[in-house]
């Protein structure tokens, strides 16, 4: 069977009951849309981050796209971001037909360069989308500095980061709201699709709740804002109330597999994670860097082990971005890292056989380049 970098099955097999009952309690419940469970899951994971408002969505993109217009941020305005990231980040500033401007990230720690954000502000600015990427977050205290100084909105996209903290505290508490992704993948993540916002502000709560549903609030059929149809199901909803209860268990987990690959692999040249001070990493992915990055990975499928690359294209390099102008060589670091970084097997249900089968290997074809 061939070793990838993400796997569900063994997870599903050890709370498989408790799955098929929470499949069993919405299905038993009489009400399969905007029901308990939905309600329930908002009000919990409102509380884990210890805030007073979470909006269940139906992905992570549309959880940015209708944070982004909760929170007043219209067509024609600028949205300072960085393009090492998943594309949805910023196709959900282009949907709103806001404007997607970049800064480069870190070399050490392949995050935003908050050092760049002031520079890139221009009379057209409203808000900024700091991505929480691999599993650590953004410095957020003088990115919020900025934001206050210039008055800017500040999301944070912490579809990678559930659980993460800074200093103490927890990732989506620090700017006006934040946005999350339950695909199946993530730290958090749901059996099939689903998003989620949190915040403490009640004007930006009723937003989004217009905003998930046609732009309707008081009654079906009369519509104050248009929206979206963007519901988060029920039945992933009680599957994740179920998993919130594990979330600081899968944390544990996925630290104890970090840690193991950097006890095993210190002694290679492959760049490990650099985690900065006062951040608590709850590896979303364990990225690594290598310049034969490429070698390495086609070297590794004669052992029948296939790793993914996050990411391979910078978001301004795609030709779906090409409008907005950014030429090669305008984003330095974020270039020369699609170029060598690539992901180890990251879940928290990894087995130790299995991850010893990917350091060996790992290790024997590092010691061929």
């Amino acid at each position: 069977m061939t070793t990838r970098v993400w796997d569900y099955l063994t997870e599903y097999e050890n709370e498989r009951e408790d799955i098929l009952d929470a499949v069993d309690t919405v299905f038993r419940s009489g009400q399969l849309v905007f029901g308990p469970s939905v309600r329930g899951f908002e009000e919990e994971f409102a509380a884990y981050h210890g805030l007073a408002h979470g909006i269940g969505v139906d992905n992570g993109t549309n959880a940015l796209v209708l944070a982004l217009r909760a929170l007043g941020v219209r067509p024609g305005d600028e949205v300072i971001t960085v393009s090492n990231t998943a594309a949805p980040t910023v196709i959900a500033i282009d949907q709103i037909g806001a404007k997607p401007v970049f800064v480069d990230v870190h070399e050490r720690n392949y995050l935003m360069d908050v050092s760049q954000v002031e520079a890139a502000i221009t009379p057209k600015t409203r808000a900024l989308l700091p991505v929480h990427l691999y599993g650590q977050c953004v410095d957020l205290a003088p990115l919020q500095e900025v934001s206050k100084k210039h008055d800017l909105v500040l999301l944070e996209d912490c579809a990678q980061a559930h659980g993460a903290r800074q200093h103490g505290k927890i990732a989506g508490t620090t700017g006006q709201a934040a946005a999350f992704s339950f695909y199946p993948t993530k730290v958090l993540g749901a059996y099939g699709d689903g998003g989620a916002v949190v915040t403490d502000d009640p004007d930006v709560d009723a937003a989004l709740r217009r905003l998930r549903y046609y732009g309707m609030e008081k009654q079906y059929y009369v519509v104050e804002t248009p929206g979206h149809n963007s519901r988060l199901d029920e039945v992933h909803a009680e599957i994740l109330r179920r998993k919130l209860r594990r979330l600081d268990g899968y944390l544990e987990s996925r630290k104890r597999v970090a840690a193991r690959y950097a006890e095993a692999l210190a002694d290679t040249d492959l760049v490990l994670p650099a985690v900065e001070p006062g951040n608590d990493h709850v590896y979303y992915v364990y990225v690594v860097r290598h310049p034969k990055r490429d070698q390495i990975l086609e070297a590794l499928q004669a052992y029948d082990i296939a790793l993914n690359v996050s990411y391979r294209w910078p978001v301004h390099t795609m030709s779906g971005f090409a409008h907005l102008g950014y030429e090669r060589g305008s984003l330095p670091v974020t270039e020369a890292l699609a170029d060598e970084i690539f992901s180890l097997p990251m879940y928290s249900s990894l087995s130790e056989d299995l991850q010893d089968k990917v350091i060996s290997a790992l290790r024997e074809v590092l010691r061929t380049l």
